[in-house]
């Protein structure tokens, strides 16, 4: 039973050192919206999303209000628009229009972000989601909050390297038609591999077919918190270090679980997953980098990086599950470059690489994220960054993720800024040898030997 004590007990957390839930998440199922007709799908995705979700935002407040606990944003995830689509979509310019629909949704309930704009093609892709993810650079060009994400790989399925290719070309098509912006739209598309069919958090958010029909899923972040907690353990061994950092993510957990039980109540929506993801923000003293770097590492991208890095994640998932009994999506840290001041200085003084970032997803709960590079990269080389990120994932039984955004215009020395929790990047080199002839091979890479469970 979550009292007031509990809350009480991170005030200070949350007044000094920027303890927030990072979001509050419906879960939306639009099965029931499926229509051959592409205008009455729309409406009935208008309605049902406008119905279900109209005192979300209202209800974030209050809880603010009530608690003093922030809530940084309110967001909801639907059904992907690969599946719900595909009878009424006969061209990408209708799943636009679909993506048009949910935009408008999002400023009406004023969310923050709309995400599942999707496709699923671990093994194979439809006609629909073909469409789809052909519509990506268009639909991204045209909406303000509305995240899109494709899953390509899993490790029951493989690789779709079919996918892959095609999504090279994707992301750099969506830099170049955003790039007024500072190609923006990248920001908005993540290519996953064994991606969860619960998690809050954007980009990768989206309702799976396996949900109710709606949900309630919370994201809470503290790293600030976790990184005044490890600073207390300076000449101290690892042992005490991982029970410091696992008490800690008891205590953040518990915040969230009891957002979203109040959540749960007043929306009279059933509870869905508590996702305890260390997620940071540009502030500063909101860095997973700090919390590395406080470990004892002189910078992020140093011998150790990746060890501590793993520390972390564990330490964090074992906190969490105690604290909940519905611990889902992602649940780790997360090492975005633009959303991470300490993972900008990092880049900034030559510390930390894409190769570098790439070993540390093996241990995180993501991937390669909010990493910005030339404009110039071939759309072959960002598809052979997808492939080897994809086959972390795949091989380790974990969820990966690429959210990469080759800036139009911009090389190694320049710097682009998203604004808001987006933050800003500096542009990162990337290894230009050739990969084209393994990527336009085609086909599926199957799935690993020790996927075969059943």
């Amino acid at each position: 039973m979550i009292n007031l004590f509990e809350v009480t007990e991170t005030n200070k957390m949350i007044e000094q050192e920027n303890l927030d839930v990072r979001t509050i998440t419906i879960g939306i199922s639009l099965l029931d919206c499926m229509d051959h007709d592409i205008d009455v799908l729309c409406q009935n995705i208008y309605k049902k999303i406008t119905s279900i979700a109209k005192d979300l935002v209202k209800t974030g407040e209050e809880i603010e209000r009530k608690y003093g606990i922030p809530i940084v944003n309110k967001r909801i995830s639907i059904t992907p628009i690969g599946f719900v689509g595909a009878n009424a979509c006969k061209s990408p310019k209708d799943f636009v229009k679909i993506a048009k629909t949910l935009d408008q949704c999002a400023h009406e309930l004023k969310v923050n972000f709309i995400g599942g704009y999707s496709a699923i093609v671990s093994k194979g892709m439809t006609n629909a989601e073909k469409m789809l993810i052909e519509s990506i650079p268009e639909a991204m060009k045209v909406t303000q909050n509305v995240c899109s994400s494709v899953n390509v790989g899993s490790t029951k399925t493989g690789i779709n390297m079919d996918a892959v290719k095609m999504l090279g070309k994707i992301i750099k098509d969506t830099a170049e038609i955003t790039k007024e912006d500072d190609s923006i739209g990248c920001a908005k598309l993540v290519v996953l591999c064994n991606a969860p069919d619960d998690n809050p958090f954007m980009a990768g958010a989206f309702h799976g077919v396996s949900e109710a029909d709606c949900i309630i899923n919370v994201g809470v972040s503290g790293p600030g918190v976790v990184k005044n907690a490890i600073n207390k353990c300076n000449g101290k061994d690892f042992g005490e270090l991982c029970e410091t950092i696992k008490k800690t993510a008891f205590k953040i957990t518990r915040v969230g679980q009891l957002v979203a039980q109040e959540a749960s109540k007043m929306l009279n929506i059933p509870f869905g997953i508590i996702d305890l993801s260390l997620a940071p923000t540009p502030a500063v003293g909101d860095s997973i980098a700090d919390c590395l770097e406080g470990m004892g590492l002189a910078s992020v991208g140093a011998p150790g990086t990746t060890a501590a890095l793993a520390i972390l994640n564990d330490q964090v998932k074992k906190g969490g599950v105690m604290a909940s009994s519905y611990v889902g999506g992602l649940s780790g840290a997360f090492i975005p470059v633009s959303e991470d001041q300490g993972m900008i200085n990092a880049v900034e003084r030559g510390a930390l690489t894409l190769e570098k970032l790439e070993a540390m997803t093996c241990v995180c709960s993501v991937g390669l994220d909010m990493i910005a590079i030339p404009g110039k990269t071939s759309a072959t080389t960002i598809s052979g960054i997808i492939a080897d990120e994809m086959a972390i994932g795949m091989i380790n039984q974990k969820t990966t993720a690429v959210r990469i955004i080759p800036v139009a215009g911009k090389d190694v020395g320049d710097t682009v800024e998203f604004g808001g929790l987006l933050g800003y990047a500096p542009i990162m080199p990337v290894n230009n040898f050739d990969c084209s002839e393994f990527i336009n091979r085609g086909g599926r890479i199957p799935a690993p030997i020790h996927s075969f469970k059943n």
